[in-house]
């Protein structure tokens, strides 16, 4: 007598993200082995990320170098103009890239870090002049230059700069990693008049020694990150009078870019993984836990490649931090919505993608710099071509890993892709080579009400739902299913697998 097929549903896969921390085998199933070029939209399911639609039409000053940061500046009056630097220039525009470097000042370096505060846009980078620019000059000056400036000398050349509480603070100097200069009450150009200051903090590292990387501000709060330790000042606001309010030993900051404020906290990178600064100081007696617990082992990997520069941006209108590995090309998407059992957020990976920083708009428009120019993430190709999304689960053993399992069908639910040609894999027994087979997703389209006749056109509200499978073959104790699919202008999602198996003798 036949034996019955047995169906199994993998619902929702990858839902929890990406984990390469735990042993496969006692693997939730909602978790991925990979999840590339992927995110988890509002549904919870695995989908493709969106592509960029570059808008740089003209980037002659460019040339073949890649945007390194990007800023908009908008001032009270509702003018706006984005800044980005790249082929050691400062360039402005978007479609067409202008080149507002000042006259005789020579750059060697793109590692600038801008920020907007009371009607202007300053640059800070190590070792050389900030500069600064308003709508009223037209164009970007050096500090010195700016009618009653003070106190701009090499030694507040800082490669960290803040601008919080009505001052701007600078640090991490190329002789100096422990001091922070603020300046006067709104006035960014004076650093030695009114209320500016200073402070030695080489006394109060809790290790006895480290030195300053990044600055934040977070509930009148001075948030000073060191490479493996945290000091923070309270009555930030009145910075004369400000008192060491606590420290954190053991745990750092590894770039400034990584720092990015969600609206209730500050999220970072750390030596061992992404970390909240909330929860850092909540936990700092205890264990600490870190938001890419999930991936640790893979983040610590990266960041221990020598030389190793990193691009963030947090984004509510998606709900993500991405942190962008600029040398190894690799962005991880973190879904910032909630966290899993174990405190991290669920994670994706984006490879290969040429994504090199960031900038969030005041419109919500997420600006992505490239060696293209500048671009925006929308759309479902990479200025004009197609990138892989791909999934691979977990190893499955479906509860039993005694048995041998015979999969005959492997049928997925994939919502929208029209006409896209997916792929779907399969392996037994940890194997490294899977069996791939390509299962054409039917075409979409859509009629409008009172346009087509009756019985002729189909009336659809959303995305097309496929359910159509495969046959597989092969048997093994355990088994990992997977899916890829070239993004080329369809969004798709993956709501989940059904696998029709034969359950066989016990091994």
């Amino acid at each position: 007598m036949a034996q019955e097929l047995k169906s199994i549903n993998l619902v929702a896969p990858a839902f929890k993200g990406i984990n390469t921390e735990d042993s496969p085998l006692a693997q939730d199933p909602s978790f991925a082995e990979t999840a590339d070029n992927a995110v988890i939209d509002k549904r919870g399911r695995i989908a493709a990320r969106k592509g960029i639609t570059v808008l740089t039409t003209d980037k002659t000053e460019l040339g073949t170098a890649t945007i390194v940061a990007m800023k908009e500046f908008r001032d009270d009056l509702g003018n706006t103009k984005v800044f980005s630097v790249g082929n050691n220039k400062i360039l402005s525009g978007t479609t067409t890239l202008v080149d507002e470097t000042p006259g005789s000042y020579t750059i060697t370096a793109d590692q600038w870090k801008m920020v907007n505060f009371n009607d202007k846009v300053y640059f800070f980078q190590r070792g050389y002049e900030p500069l600064v620019y308003d709508n009223a000059g037209g164009a970007v000056i050096k500090l010195s230059t700016v009618a009653g400036a003070a106190g701009v000398t090499s030694a507040m050349y800082g490669n960290e700069v803040l601008a919080a509480y009505g001052r701007l603070w600078t640090a991490d100097f190329s002789t100096d990693k422990s001091k922070v200069y603020w300046s006067d009450l709104l006035i960014g150009h004076d650093w030695t008049g009114g209320t500016s200051g200073a402070i030695d903090i080489s006394k109060v590292w809790p290790d006895g020694h480290d030195e300053i990387v990044a600055l934040a501000a977070h509930n009148n709060l001075l948030i000073i990150f060191g490479k493996h330790s945290i000091v923070v000042y309270s009555g930030a606001d009145a910075p004369a009078t400000m008192a060491l309010a606590d420290t954190v030993s053991g745990v750092g900051c590894v770039g400034r870019d990584t720092v990015q404020y969600t609206g209730t906290d500050v999220l970072f990178l750390s030596q061992s993984g992404l970390r909240s600064f909330g929860r850092t100081l909540q936990e700092k007696t205890m264990p600490i836990t870190s938001l890419s617990g999930t991936i640790t082992k893979d983040i610590i990997r990266l960041i221990n490649e020598f030389g190793e520069t990193f691009s963030s941006v947090y984004h509510p209108e998606e709900n993500f931090y991405l942190l962008t590995f600029v040398s190894q090309d690799i962005t991880f998407c973190f879904d910032v919505r909630g966290t899993l059992e174990n405190g991290s957020y669920r994670a994706t990976r984006w490879p290969g993608t040429g994504f090199n920083c960031f900038e969030r708009k005041d419109d919500g428009t997420l600006l992505i710099g490239t060696s293209d120019g500048i671009g925006s993430y929308s759309g479902y190709q990479d200025n004009g071509t197609a990138y892989r999304f791909k999934y691979i689960s977990p190893e499955l053993t479906f509860g039993d890993t005694s048995k041998l399992k015979f999969i005959k069908k492997i049928r997925p639910t994939v919502v929208g892709g029209s006409e896209t040609t997916i792929y779907l894999n399969w392996a037994y027994d940890f194997g490294s080579v899977l069996t791939s087979v390509p299962l054409a997703l039917s075409s979409q389209s859509t009629s409008e009400f009172n346009v087509d006749e009756f019985n002729i056109g189909q009336f659809s509200s959303g995305q097309l739902t496929s359910r159509t499978g495969i046959n597989a073959n092969g048997s093994g104790s355990t088994l990992v299913i997977g899916m890829e699919a070239d993004i080329n202008g369809q969004e798709l999602s993956l709501q989940e697998i059904n696998v029709l198996a034969l359950l066989g003798r016990t091994l």
